[in-house]
Formats: structure tokens, sequence, C-alpha cells
């Protein structure tokens, strides 16, 4: 059994989560990374995804992360959202509408910069999509 840390998943709107963890697996900008007790201190930009927490009680919760930050110390680890929900309470309506804002966004864009970070955050959120919901 994995040593538990503290991890708090926080958004604009509540705290989400804040309980001893044996380990998170977060949307990194480089990439996933698990995250276990004694991780040596980073601080990393997160991209649209999902974030799954192990708890110290054995389950397992699934978090959807639309951007924000990590800050992860030996002692713990958090996570400012800029949004999150559930997996069990993604609501569908609302992926929807920020995949077609995101598609606005892409055919819009002014220059060929602004396209591509548009492009980039589209294909996120597409894969975020087909990885939580069900074909």
């Amino acid at each position: 059994m994995a040593e538990a840390f503290k991890f708090e998943l926080v958004s604009p709107e509540r705290l989400l989560v804040s309980e001893q963890v044996e380990s998170v697996v977060i949307p990194g900008a480089e990439g996933e990374m698990t995250v276990m007790a004694h991780h040596a201190p980073v601080m990393t930009t997160i991209k649209p995804g999902v974030v799954t927490v192990k708890t110290a009680a054995g389950g397992e919760e699934r978090y959807v992360v639309f951007g924000g930050f990590a800050d992860i110390v030996p002692a713990g680890c958090t996570l400012l959202a800029e949004s999150a929900v559930a997996v069990k309470d993604v609501d569908r309506a609302d992926l929807a509408r920020r995949i077609q804002e995101a598609k606005e966004d892409a055919n819009d864009a002014k220059d060929d910069e602004a396209r591509s970070k548009a492009e980039q955050f589209l294909s996120q959120l597409t894969t975020l999509e087909g990885a939580i919901l069900p074909a």
C-alpha cells in the first residue's frame, strides 16, 4: 500500500476534493503525470482532461478539469482548476458548447498563432469528450 498524502482539487465554484490519497494522475501541459507522496516540487499548467484520484481507502474518483495549474510539494498536491466537475456529473451539453466555441475560435482566429492555440484547445476537448463519454 502506497503512503498517503494531502490532495486538494479546487475550482472557482467550490472545493471538490480535500483528503488523503495514494496517488493522483493529472493532465499536465507536457503530458499526464502521476503524483505520489514525497513527489519532487513541481508547478505545472493543466490542460483539459481527466484527473484520476486513488483514495487512501482504495477507491477511485475521476474529475474533468478545463485548465488551471497544479502545485506539487513533497507533502501534497493542490490543483487549482479553471473549471472542474466529477466525471459522473459531466454535462454533455456544456461539453458540446465548449467544443463549438473552440471551433468558432479556430475559424475566427486573426493570425496563425491564435489559430494554432484554438485548434490545440479544440483537439484537447475532443480527446476529452472521447475519453469520458460512451460512444
